[in-house]
């Protein structure tokens, strides 16, 4: 059973796709050449999760969680 996935690139796909996977309890590794990519990212999953908690579909410690599985790298080879 797949549990960890790789995603390259933290563009709008990118981090859309490594949002929806940690949500479903995958572990995410989110590659990128550029850090401030990365960390605009995580920045937009987390704004992403506020407005699912705000409807009610999600909690702040699932918020937490999700966030938690998913690591950031910007060496491939590192990842």
């Amino acid at each position: 059973m797949i549990k960890n996935v790789s995603v390259i690139g933290a563009g709008t796909m990118g981090n859309g796709i490594a949002h929806v996977f940690a949500q479903h309890h995958f572990n995410v590794t989110l590659i990128d050449i550029s850090e401030n990519q990365l960390q605009k990212a995580i920045t937009n999953i987390s704004k992403n999760i506020d407005r699912q908690i705000a409807k009610e579909l999600l909690n702040e410690d699932q918020k937490a969680a999700i966030l938690q599985r998913i690591q950031t790298h910007t060496d491939i080879r590192k990842a």
